[in-house]
């Protein structure tokens, strides 16, 4: 008896939000859409009851994992994105045995990748706890005369339903929305932070330049001396502000890049179309697997901190922050405070050594392992070349001048799929580091920035896409 058998009883009972019986319209689409969007925030804005104090302990990871700190969805879409990430190894591997294609094995799938979910909040909510980056209230415990251990399982009771919660919300907003809900949750963190980084009445990009020329924030002389630099970061940020206006146009003109393979359709004279293979063509969703890999490293290396069980040579931390040791330099760039000795910008006794080490081990972490998990990525979401080829079979079309044969389709998207998804994946990573250094508006990661972009330039394309599908019914069933 395989491991199927075996765990096909309790994955098959897995909860599941049932898929639409037929067509759900494109208005009612968006009504799922923003419901969802609306109770996301407000999820966000439910401060978890009984807790008195909290720390970040994702930190700058917070723009890509999405939630909000010390509330009902503090751990955001990192078990959704950790259980990913497992399921892709394992299934890049070869060890699951599963195949997408047999409706018993999806099902197995979908119940695998929920288990491990629930599995991972548990795992992530209880250190934040009882390792002490959320404190429960003393006051509640002796209100309610129960010990602060019972308020403690309360806090993580709490942090495990919203945990559940936006498992659910992703698989609603997927199932009878527009998109995913894990790209929605984090265009509506990052937006959120950029809206109130623009227009903040205290501490804002025009609040800030507006001090500047009145004089109520005084700079040095901007030639030779540090008013350059108060300009470029703190307070004027325009260093930010270039920043994200750079990958708002980068992004949306990689997005535009592609290579169109011509498709005619078998039975029908005249209808044409094309398949574009994007240079981006695995989407900007396997960083989120990168960077959520990297926020779990940390996440253990505070966890050890935090319990005094951290030898010197594996991380020296100060305020929660990683100075030192092997945490240090496996830590990603977050802003040009991190990277800028030159200008005086980096804490004391960091030598700038140690600096471009740092900056290397992140940038080859990122560019590899956007490479890698872009290939993992296409592979497991059916956008390879054996599955495209197949869904252009089964779509009635096929390659002008070859044969109607899906072996001969697939070994002409081989020529270009591999290969596109490699570059794609190694040019993502290269940009969120480079947008991690320079730093954006509002406080928002460059990789958050990144993925928001992308993101909202996808939905912006299913959009437009449902809406033809609704204009023209014919569209909707010839293509699936």
């Amino acid at each position: 008896m395989g491991w199927k058998e075996v765990a096909e009883p309790v994955l098959s009972r897995m909860p599941v939000v049932r898929r639409p019986d037929s067509h759900v319209p494109f208005k009612r689409k968006l009504a799922w859409t923003a419901s969802v969007l609306v109770l996301y925030f407000f999820l966000t804005n439910v401060l978890l009851w009984g807790m008195s104090d909290s720390a970040d302990a994702f930190g700058q990871f917070r723009t890509v994992l999405a939630g909000a700190q010390g509330s009902l969805l503090q751990v955001g879409i990192g078990p959704i994105v950790t259980a990913s990430i497992v399921l892709q190894l394992l299934g890049g591997a070869n060890l699951l045995g599963l195949d997408t294609d047999d409706p018993r094995d999806q099902v197995l799938y979908q119940g695998l990748q929920k288990l491990l979910v629930v599995i991972v909040t548990l795992l992530t909510a209880v250190p934040m706890v009882y390792a002490g980056f959320i404190q429960p209230d003393q006051q509640v415990a002796a209100q309610l005369g129960v010990s602060t251990s019972a308020i403690r399982l309360l806090l993580v009771t709490q942090i495990f339903i919203g945990g559940l919660l936006i498992l659910y919300l992703d698989e609603i907003v997927s199932k009878w929305g527009v998109g995913s809900g894990v790209g929605l949750f984090i265009i509506a963190g990052v937006s959120q932070r950029l809206v109130g980084g623009f227009l903040s009445l205290d501490g804002g990009f025009f609040a800030n330049w507006f001090d500047i020329i009145t004089g109520r924030t005084p700079i040095g002389p901007i030639i030779g001396g540090g008013g350059l630099m108060d300009i470029l970061l703190a307070p004027g940020n325009l260093l930010a502000l270039m920043t994200t206006i750079f990958i708002f146009i980068v992004v949306v003109y990689a997005e535009s890049v592609r290579i169109e393979i011509p498709l005619s359709h078998a039975r029908v004279k005249g209808a044409r179309g094309r398949f574009p293979v994007k240079l981006i063509y695995a989407s900007v969703l396997p960083m989120i697997l990168v960077r959520a890999l990297q926020a779990n490293v940390q996440f253990f290396g505070q966890l050890l901190n935090r319990q005094g069980m951290m030898p010197a040579w594996l991380g020296v931390y100060t305020d929660g922050n990683p100075v030192g040791g092997l945490m240090y330099y496996l830590a990603p760039i977050y802003t040009p405070q991190d990277w800028m000795w030159f200008a005086g910008q980096t804490p004391a006794g960091i030598e700038a050594w140690q600096i471009m080490i740092r900056v290397g081990i992140d940038l080859t972490f990122m560019v590899v392992g956007g490479a890698i998990f872009a290939i993992f990525w296409v592979e497991t979401t059916d956008m390879g070349p054996e599955a495209t080829a197949k869904q252009i079979q089964n779509s009635g079309m096929q390659i002008p001048g070859f044969r109607q044969d899906v072996g001969v389709v697939e070994k002409v998207m081989e020529r270009y799929i591999p290969h596109v998804t490699v570059i794609g994946g190694a040019l993502v990573g290269l940009l969120a580091v480079m947008a991690n250094m320079l730093g954006a508006i509002g406080g928002v990661s460059g990789t958050g920035l990144l993925l928001t972009v992308s993101i909202t330039y996808k939905l912006y394309e299913e959009i437009a896409e449902e809406q033809l599908m609704e204009m023209h019914p014919m569209m909707r069933q010839m293509f699936g």
